[in-house]
């Protein structure tokens, strides 16, 4: 016996099912688009186009007719890689290179080693006080750059440092942290203090993370603290280490607020000593656009290859250490 066909009625409070048409899955499948443009938009506008225009503006130059007065004898004309050979070969570009490299050196251990520090001592269960002291190590992150630079700046200054006074009245020798060497330690000093907030807040977060049980099968086997931080915590937070590492390589590469907000208090900060101060220098004092987008270029280019090769690195090493069945 067979049915008869079902009718196109349904039951009382059902709703048929209407097949969407095909315009409809069309507006379904460019919703995600529409939801990225804005962003897609302000990435084409405000990072793209700033990045391209720069780099069209290393391939020009600025060709003089004559005595170089009236209105045609300035025009821009094509240069090819000039602007890149002169910024090569500028020696001041390379010793603010190599000051940077210095600083860097000074920098990027002292701050990342202190973030593990405090992220450990955080995650202590001893620990007492952790938000007040979590929230005090982080706010130095939330001042601005150059607010810190001029706060450290005054501090440093003999004439109205507090510090300078109280080591006279204790008869200790006064050093000149802005002048020489000390003045490496100084600029240091500033970003330390500014960033390690950060890079703990980032670290601490990933101990957060580690399962309890890992810790408790820890204690079973008789592990002390001291052992439960460096064989299980430390080599967990490897990927939040190598992140923060990133970030500081970047910054430390593009440093520019503190020897620029402390060169008016001391004759030892040029107005070339970093890269980034020389490309503003070229761009904005002596209005050399053209060599000043390609020694912008040129940093770029090299925080890309520096970045890149150390992802790089720091993948290959965490599959090494993975081995090919996935297990350490």
């Amino acid at each position: 016996m067979t049915s008869a066909p079902r009718s196109g009625t349904y039951g009382a409070g059902r709703t048929p099912y209407v097949r969407p048409s095909a315009r409809a899955a069309d507006r379904t499948r460019s919703a995600p688009y529409l939801f990225l443009l804005p962003a897609a938009l302000l990435f084409a506008l405000f990072f793209a186009l700033p990045i391209g225009y720069a780099v069209w503006l290393s391939f020009r130059k600025v060709h003089v007719s004559g005595l170089g007065l009236g209105s045609g004898a300035r025009s821009e004309v094509w240069a090819g890689f000039a602007n890149y050979t002169a910024a090569c070969t500028d020696s001041e570009l390379l010793d603010g290179a190599l000051r940077v490299l210095g600083y860097g050196c000074i920098v990027v251990p002292v701050m990342l080693g202190l973030a593990l520090l405090f992220a450990l001592m955080l995650d202590s269960e001893k620990v007492r006080l952790a938000p007040f002291t979590r929230l005090a190590i982080f706010l130095p992150y939330a001042i601005p750059g150059v607010v810190a630079a001029l706060l450290w700046g005054f501090l440093y200054l003999p004439d109205v440092s507090p510090f300078y006074y109280v080591l006279d009245k204790l008869g200790m020798p006064q050093p000149d942290l802005l002048d020489g060497g000390p003045l490496y330690l100084a600029l240091s000093n500033i970003a330390v203090w500014g960033g390690t907030g950060f890079n703990m807040i980032v670290i601490y977060t990933s101990l957060q993370a580690i399962p309890a049980e890992v810790y408790e099968a820890a204690k079973l086997d008789g592990a002390t603290p001291t052992q439960i931080a460096l064989r299980i915590k430390i080599p967990m937070v490897a990927p939040s280490l190598v992140l923060t590492f990133f970030f500081s390589i970047i910054a430390t590469l593009q440093v520019f607020n503190e020897p620029t907000t402390l060169k008016p208090l001391t004759n030892s900060v040029s107005t070339t000593w970093s890269p980034l101060m020389k490309v503003y220098r070229d761009a904005f004092g002596t209005g050399d656009i053209y060599q000043a987008a390609a020694e912008a270029v040129i940093i770029a280019f090299a925080t890309l290859v520096l970045s890149f090769g150390f992802l790089r690195a720091a993948n290959r090493r965490n599959k090494r250490d993975v081995g090919p069945g996935g297990a350490r």
